[in-house]
């Protein structure tokens, strides 16, 4: 899906700022169908603007405060889907992206503190895969994950 239009924006602002008000309650609250709601609903899933309905969870919540980002430079005659598979086995990788640059992967990581953080950086290399890790600690979350301006740009709500 390339586009999406002002109802769209308006449903995707209601839905993040409002999620469990359901169908039937975004469609009051934009003045719209219940089955257009729905139907814009499961298009937007379909076409992947909507990436989840699930839950959004804070690692620091569950007792993970300290979040790092580890720069990865890996075996290469290994691959990379080695490691890939080997960092999807660790819970506290919340997520990983190929780069360019002086590392092969960045990993975003969680950890209980920062000893605890010292142990998921060694289960990280602990295989060989990974020739070299270098990690950032974040301090502080100023602008967490968003994509909420973007549609509101391409969409025209605000």
């Amino acid at each position: 899906m390339s586009s999406i239009d002002d109802l769209d924006a308006r449903l995707i602002t209601l839905l993040t700022d409002n999620p469990q008000i359901g169908v039937l309650g975004a469609s009051r609250a934009l003045g719209v169908a219940r089955g257009t709601v729905q139907a814009r609903l499961d298009r937007l899933v379909e076409g992947g603007v909507i990436a989840s309905l699930a839950p959004t969870v804070s690692a620091a919540a569950l007792g993970y405060p300290v979040m790092a980002f580890c720069t990865l430079q890996i075996q290469q005659r290994k691959g990379r889907q080695a490691v890939v598979d080997h960092l999807d086995g660790i819970p506290e990788v919340l997520e990983v992206h190929t780069i360019t640059g002086s590392g092969d992967l960045l990993a975003r990581v969680v950890a209980r503190h920062n000893a605890d953080l010292q142990r998921v950086i060694d289960q990280i290399v602990e295989t060989g895969l990974v020739v070299h890790a270098s990690t950032t600690i974040a301090l502080a979350e100023l602008i967490g994950h968003r994509t909420l301006p973007l549609v509101q740009q391409i969409g025209g709500a605000r």
